[in-house]
């Protein structure tokens, strides 16, 4: 009996162990030759896994100088909304238009929620407040019925709460408990009402690169959860979704959109990072594939097929390894027709590729509710390439309520704000 349970807990052991492969096996599988898949936006070729090879080179951030900003297209200008903030990750807009700011980060994090609040509508912060403070790396926010929702690693609480308050002392209640498993680098929990506020999605990164600490750390992870406003009636909505963040809804089908980071160490250009609408009960592949059919080699041994034949193929890459966390559809009226209804896109930067990769925000055009090829939008925060120096680091995408389109910069500590120029100058 003993020796038994033995067996059972050395198979289950050696399954939690990283599925390494040999260099042998390694050139065998770059010497297969490229994929190519069909996305929503056009083919995409998917070089062979370890055609090059893994590396870690982690960005260095330098100061912003004086008077420099990103860089936007023509006919816009960037001007900084907040700043001085401890690493501003993530910006929630209330319906009474207050604007919520989550400080949190991977370590030394500042467990905090900011209150921003532009009385006079001319754009600008006229007051702020600590709303909310001592949680436990927050990230997602929401006001509904009467309550403020946070998400931290650990849960979903929430908060009584009135329209305009400053700040909230009363003890929080935990309605969903979250797996905080694993190196729980993917920290994040994000949270967006459903249009008829009758559910809470909730986005749950892996807690693995590939499922090798073993897939029972992976319960209720690397997918986005539905339940009702109270906790109740939880249901995973999609899966195989390795790291979601940013979810936003089509403002023209409806559908729920959602920003995801691929899986890391198969080479500088795989897998590449994407944005895609998100089918309900759909299965994304992760970890056993990924862009539909095409197999990760670290499950060879054990490649469940069945699983691979109905993974969904995501609808718009946005490139590798670029960190894309943020999503927001643009649907103001204050930027050129181009952009209603097109989706921005935060691109928190590579850590893992020879040269960096992301560090910008992306704006992928919409017609008639479906998405076109992404097109660089906010650029300018890498100060030196060859170094690895950068500016700062972008992350959130959100409209705010006059318009403009705020970017938090999180390792800048600063939000921020882009706008046409000939509405700007009269701020």
């Amino acid at each position: 009996m003993k020796r038994g349970l033995f067996v059972i807990l050395m198979i289950s052991v050696l399954g939690c162990q990283d599925r390494k492969l040999t260099e042998t096996e390694k050139e065998e599988y770059a010497d297969k030759g490229s994929v190519t898949v069909e996305t929503a936006v056009g083919d995409l070729t998917l070089e062979a896994p370890f055609t090059s090879e893994s590396v870690t080179n982690q960005s260095k951030i330098v100061d912003w100088p004086e008077g420099v900003t990103p860089k936007a297209p023509e006919g816009f200008v960037v001007t900084r909304f907040a700043e001085n903030l401890d690493h501003p990750r993530w910006t929630y807009i209330a319906p009474n238009k207050d604007i919520f700011v989550a400080e949190s980060n991977t370590k030394k994090s500042a467990n905090r929620i900011t209150l921003l609040r532009d009385n006079d509508g001319d754009g600008n912060v006229d007051e702020q407040h600590v709303f909310l403070e001592n949680l436990n790396q927050n990230f997602g926010m929401l006001v509904l019925d009467g309550f403020f929702y946070v998400a931290n690693t650990d849960g979903l609480y929430r908060y009584p709460y009135k329209e305009g308050d400053t700040n909230l002392t009363s003890e929080g209640e935990k309605i969903v408990a979250l797996s905080a498993s694993g190196y729980n680098n993917h920290w994040t929990r994000n949270i967006i009402a459903s249009k008829d506020k009758d559910k809470i999605y909730i986005s749950v990164g892996s807690a693995s690169n590939a499922g090798e600490q073993g897939m029972e750390k992976e319960e209720r992870r690397a997918n986005i959860l539905q339940i009702n406003p109270d906790g109740s009636g939880e249901i995973t909505y999609a899966s195989g979704l390795r790291n979601p963040v940013g979810m936003d809804f089509n403002p023209v089908t409806g559908e729920l959109w959602t920003a995801v980071n691929e899986r890391d160490k198969l080479g500088d250009n795989l897998v590449p990072d994407y944005i895609t609408s998100v089918k309900e009960g759909g299965w994304y592949g992760w970890p056993y594939s990924y862009y539909g059919q095409v197999k990760d080699p670290r499950w060879k041994d054990d490649p469940h097929e069945e699983m691979v034949a109905k993974a969904i193929v995501p609808d718009v890459p946005v490139g590798n390894h670029t960190a894309s966390l943020g999503i927001a559809f643009y649907n103001a009226d204050r930027f050129p027709e181009k952009y209603k209804n097109g989706a921005f896109v935060g691109q928190h930067g590579s850590w893992n590729r020879a040269k960096l990769s992301g560090y910008k925000v992306l704006f992928v055009p919409f017609e008639n509710g479906k998405p076109t090829k992404a097109e660089d939008f906010l650029t300018g925060f890498i100060a030196n390439e060859e170094k690895s120096e950068v500016f700062g680091r972008p992350v959130c995408v959100v409209v705010a309520p006059d318009g403009s389109l705020l970017v938090n910069d999180d390792d800048g500590g600063i939000i921020w704000k882009v706008s046409p120029k000939s509405t700007e100058s009269t701020e």
